[in-house]
């Protein structure tokens, strides 16, 4: 288990605006990434209404296990490693019990029993370190749709909002209000219901 407090700005982008940005930036020379989110919630959104968010990343053939919870300075994220029988047992709603994770779930005030698996968002990813923050380009399929995305995780807001502002004005993108990846799937699920 690890917990971490996660920094990030993020801006939807049209398809025209991440080809800007890969140009901008060295991402030619930088691995593609695939990784899949899959979401969790209960039947009555208690962790949407507590402004959380938990997710099973599959990414390098790793399992990861992820609460999101609001916090001062951005989001505590709360990890737990899963091996490929647990991550699928959690899809089926089979839920295994994970020490950090579970922990703050009963903090929240929600039972494990009560989650149910809800689908998955695939995300294609570059990443790179530019100016002191990892600046992140995103695609990602869900449902019918697809995105791109611009995300910085920074050290600070400070630097945070720096870096993110410059690639934006470097390449001519407006800022835009971004929902997290969580938020956007839960949308596309809601209209393809």
């Amino acid at each position: 288990m690890t917990q971490e407090i996660e920094i990030e700005f993020k801006n939807l982008l049209m398809e025209e605006e991440y080809n800007k940005v890969y140009q901008y930036l060295p991402f030619k020379s930088v691995e593609l990434i695939e990784q899949t989110n899959y979401y969790f919630e209960t039947e009555d959104l208690l962790l949407k209404q507590r402004g959380a968010a938990l997710r099973i990343r599959k990414k390098n053939d790793q399992w990861t296990l992820t609460l999101k919870q609001p916090h001062e300075e951005g989001l505590l994220e709360t990890h737990d490693s899963l091996t490929d029988q647990e991550a699928n047992l959690w899809i089926q709603n089979q839920f295994v019990e994970k020490p950090g994770t579970s922990r703050q779930l009963n903090e929240l005030g929600i039972a494990i029993s009560d989650l149910n698996y809800l689908g998955s968002l695939t995300t294609r990813r570059k990443e790179l370190e530019y100016n002191g923050s990892l600046v992140v380009l995103d695609h990602s399929l869900y449902y019918d749709q697809e995105d791109y995305e611009l995300e910085v995780e920074a050290p600070s807001k400070q630097e945070g909002l720096t870096v993110i502002q410059e690639i934006l004005e470097a390449c001519n993108i407006p800022e835009r209000e971004t929902d997290n990846k969580i938020k956007r799937f839960y949308k596309a699920k809601q209209q393809s219901e």
